[in-house]
């Protein structure tokens, strides 16, 4: 894919300056391991050999809450809050309190269509995919858009670039790719900036899977802001509830990050699970969440 050899051009340079992402990756890490103890913000700054107040700045500026505020959202009570003790299953629940309209998937407002069955199988042939890589509160993300709306929300280690890129264009090998950030920097500022996040506007994503796919990605649309489900309340949502093994393999090939809330399936013990994109950048998604419910 020729599109690919562009991302090493100088003028492209995407690699934010600073260690700024390492510090913050650092940080979570440290909190998800070690939330029993509660670190103090000084404990933590002096781990990492920086003062508590740049260390504050820093990890407030790329994840949108405090190190404290992410250590009270990694908590047991935090678990506890996301799995609840409701008699109905969460999803069932928030179906009952209209949060699944086809207006209001969750609180990203998206709106979404799925390629046809023919599509699918022409394995992009026939689709023009513009991507592009930016900043995000998680580290890089790699956008990629067709000219129906958001077809690919992944995220890149620094140095990791060109892997990210790989992995998604794996899944659709007859598209043709064009890198065009200025095409794709609009996506990011609607997806992460909540002042952006609009019933008026609602995003346009397309997704881009099998039939069972794109069922499951479509029940996992339904999943709260702040709130988590296990891969048995999809399987039953979909009217397969035998499936809960297929429904993990196709929660886990989502191509749309974050906007498709797969972070938000949890294992029926109410574990993590994996996650294509790190399990630390999972706990930092579900820690801004919930810093920001």
């Amino acid at each position: 894919m020729n599109a690919l050899a562009q991302i090493d051009a100088p003028a492209l340079d995407i690699t934010p300056e600073g260690s700024d992402y390492e510090t913050v990756r650092r940080v979570i890490e440290m909190i998800t391991l070690d939330y029993r103890d509660q670190p103090s913000l000084e404990t933590i700054a002096a781990e990492l050999g920086q003062s508590p107040t740049q260390l504050q700045k820093v990890f407030t500026r790329w994840a949108g809450l405090s190190p404290k505020g992410f250590l009270q959202a990694v908590t047991l009570d935090h678990a506890k809050r996301l799995l609840g003790k409701e008699e109905l299953p969460l999803l069932e629940a928030s179906c009952e309190l209209g949060l699944s309209g086809p207006g209001r998937l969750h609180d990203l407002f998206v709106t979404h269509e799925a390629m046809s069955p023919g599509e699918w199988k022409a394995r992009g042939g026939g689709l023009t995919i513009r991507y592009g890589f930016h900043p995000s509160p998680f580290g890089q993300a790699l956008v990629m858009a067709t000219d129906r709306g958001l077809s690919g929300l992944a995220f890149a280690d620094p140095g990791c670039e060109e892997s990210a890129f790989e992995d998604m264009a794996r899944r659709w090998p007859n598209a043709e790719y064009v890198l065009d950030q200025e095409a794709t920097a609009p996506y990011i500022k609607r997806i992460f900036d909540r002042s952006q996040w609009s019933c008026d506007q609602p995003l346009k994503v397309v997704l881009i899977g099998t039939d069972f796919q794109v069922r499951v990605w479509q029940s996992l649309l339904k999943i709260p802001f702040g709130k988590a489900v296990t891969y048995s309340d999809v399987a039953n949502d979909i009217g397969q509830p035998t499936a809960s093994r297929a429904v993990g393999a196709a929660v886990g090939a989502n191509p749309i990050s974050f906007v498709v809330p797969c972070h938000r399936a949890l294992g029926k013990s109410g574990a993590l699970t994996g996650y294509h994109w790190g399990l630390t950048r999972k706990r930092a998604i579900l820690g801004w969440e919930a810093g920001n419910a």
